[in-house]
């Protein structure tokens, strides 16, 4: 299998297995049958913004021309810290954007990635952005009408929970078993003021989502194709959105948005 193009962050379906599919140009390949097949990268030298299309020397915020980076909503500072959205102000980058995106009901959840976390994603991106962040479990903690009340409640619990994802930790996820999400969210529902309360989900469903990996990396190193065009090694696993090789290189395929690649497998 030979393909070329410009490539997007992974595709996932929750299965009982997560499934993935790597858009590369106007095709989309089947990731999980790769697990254990040699893949090639080769790094053209070229990034094409992912919303115009422009050739743009530097990606911003995973995939964005500078243009586009400073001018869309969806590269705002709120989409990083949702308390600073004020579209239900009638404040917006764009008010058409923000009426479909962030004047949508939003979920305010817990996930366990490698360590225990606060999000916010909207509603019809869930369980997508789990799987994004490789969270192993997850549960719904509360259900707001906008993106800005769902961070207010992300900042009054980010003294108690992270708000971050360390990746390295995800990737290895070790005593996942130990994390009883139900009880968290018992813990932050009770931590949060009367009027955020009333937000708190009935909801009490763990996610859990399993991964596409023959084996757990012992050592992890982060590559880019900026300072390694070239790359070729055997697929040990897929989770958020790393390719995990045999030789403990991890390839995240969101940071490179708008890459344009020749990928070929080995028969």
């Amino acid at each position: 299998m030979q393909k070329q193009g410009n490539i997007r962050k992974m595709r996932t379906d929750l299965k009982e297995i997560v499934e993935y599919q790597l858009p590369i140009g106007e095709d989309v390949v089947q990731m999980n049958p790769l697990v254990g097949k040699k893949l090639s990268f080769t790094y053209l030298g070229q990034i094409n913004c992912i919303h115009c299309g422009k050739k743009t020397k530097t990606s911003f915020s995973q995939g964005y021309c500078y243009s586009c980076f400073t001018t869309l909503p969806q590269t705002d500072e709120s989409i990083l810290r949702p308390e600073l959205d004020l579209s239900y102000l009638g404040i917006s980058r764009d008010m058409e954007w923000a009426e479909k995106n962030a004047l949508q009901p939003h979920f305010v959840y817990l996930a366990y990635s490698g360590n225990l976390k606060v999000g916010v994603t909207r509603e019809s991106q869930v369980p997508t952005r789990w799987m994004d962040q490789g969270a192993s479990k997850a549960i719904k903690l509360a259900k707001t009408p906008n993106r800005h009340i769902a961070g207010i409640i992300e900042v009054a619990l980010k003294d108690h929970f992270s708000d971050k994802t360390n990746w390295r930790a995800m990737l290895k996820l070790e005593h996942s078993e130990d994390v009883d999400l139900l009880s968290e969210k018992k813990k932050a529902g009770g931590l949060l003021h009367p009027e955020l309360q009333q937000y708190i989900s009935d909801e009490d469903e763990v996610f859990e989502m399993i991964y596409p990996m023959s084996s757990q990396p012992e050592k992890i190193v982060s590559f880019g194709f900026e300072k390694e065009k070239e790359y070729s090694g055997i697929l040990k696993g897929i989770k958020g959105q790393y390719l995990i090789f045999e030789d403990g290189k991890v390839l995240n395929i969101r940071k490179h948005n708008g890459y344009l690649i020749e990928f070929s497998v080995e028969d």
